[in-house]
């Protein structure tokens, strides 16, 4: 007797599909270091075109991608990078680009739907030969924005930060770890949605169900230099075309079903909010993700997700009031 487990901790808990185990045992492979796995080429390929880049790189996780990113477009030690402060590279990614590449963060607030000012922006840029300042190099977006609920950043948005940046002689990145369920909830084209990026990181494993790994594109020479940090980071991989083989799938299979995921999202928070003991704010709820904060003093969080858990429900909670769920397309997992 076998019982479901409704699995609402994160969009990363997916199991891979049958579709995606059948092409990794049969993918057709060989040692990507040496850049001859012919599955790789064709994943990377397709998924340049699909974004509207030159080029693409398959990388273990998306902090290795965000990371590798960073130290490309600041490949000058002491360097300054102008991020959200509530952004995943800057609460999340360990510092990676402090520690590793001895590059500075530079937070501007996010607003509630994800975006940062752009005349907080233009404020925060410091150029070469100031004494006093690390210079300004990288400007980097999160879209969706998941400590924000998952909000989509406009394309409208994305290309005046990029003409910032443009203008002030900067490069542009998005952590775009779920720039597929911003496309489809905006309704913009994935490859519009980044036009205005120097490079973009695309997470396979969250939302899109493939158990590992993450791609970054951008032109063939910002490519060619990732390739070298994804080396030094220790991220290159043999017959890695047995995961691109089902990151493939992820992307051929799933997109199409984000839509549905988004409307569940909206379903639970509905009926959340109509427990009184709890507050969501039904507009926050674009894409996946649904935040929900408890009222009652009386229930943590911790508390909360034991008794679900008891429940067969399984839930994270992200603060002393909060709780976040993720919808995603295999929402459901078998536990014995």
């Amino acid at each position: 007797m076998s019982t479901k487990v409704v699995d609402l901790r994160s969009d990363t808990v997916t199991k891979p599909s049958e579709a995606m185990r059948a092409a990794m045992a049969a993918a057709d492979v060989d040692d990507d270091v040496l850049g001859t796995d012919p599955t790789a080429h064709r994943f990377e390929a397709e998924m340049a075109r699909m974004m509207g880049k030159e080029a693409a790189l398959f990388v273990p996780s998306g902090t290795m991608a965000n990371l590798i990113s960073v130290l490309v477009h600041c490949d000058t030690r002491g360097s300054e990078v102008i991020l959200g402060d509530n952004s995943h590279m800057h609460i999340y990614e360990n510092g990676g680009m402090s520690t590793i590449g001895g590059i500075h963060p530079r937070t501007v607030s996010n607003n509630p739907d994800g975006t940062m000012d752009i005349d907080k922006i233009v404020a925060a840029i410091r150029h070469q030969g100031a004494l006093y300042y690390p210079t300004t190099r990288l400007i980097c977006l999160e879209n969706t924005q998941g400590n924000c609920g998952g909000k989509c950043l406009s394309v409208e948005y994305t290309d005046k930060v990029g003409e910032v940046a443009k203008a002030h002689g900067l490069k542009l990145h998005i952590d775009g770890a779920r720039i597929f369920n911003a496309s489809v909830a905006l309704g913009v084209p994935v490859d519009r949605l980044v036009r205005a990026a120097d490079s973009v990181s695309v997470c396979l494993s969250k939302g899109l169900g493939a158990p590992v790994g993450s791609v970054i594109v951008g032109s063939k020479a910002f490519i060619q230099k990732a390739k070298i940090a994804r080396k030094t980071l220790g991220g290159g991989m043999r017959q890695v075309g047995v995961l691109c083989a089902a990151a493939h799938v992820g992307v051929r299979d799933t997109v199409g079903k984000l839509a549905d995921d988004h409307r569940r999202a909206k379903v639970l928070a509905v009926g959340l909010k109509k427990i009184k003991q709890l507050t969501v704010d039904l507009s926050s709820v674009e894409t996946n993700m649904v935040y929900f904060d408890i009222t009652d003093p009386q229930i943590s969080p911790a508390k909360l997700c034991q008794v679900l858990e008891q429940r067969n429900v399984l839930a994270m909670p992200v603060s002393s009031k909060r709780l976040d769920s993720h919808l995603c397309p295999q929402p459901l997992s078998v536990e014995a």
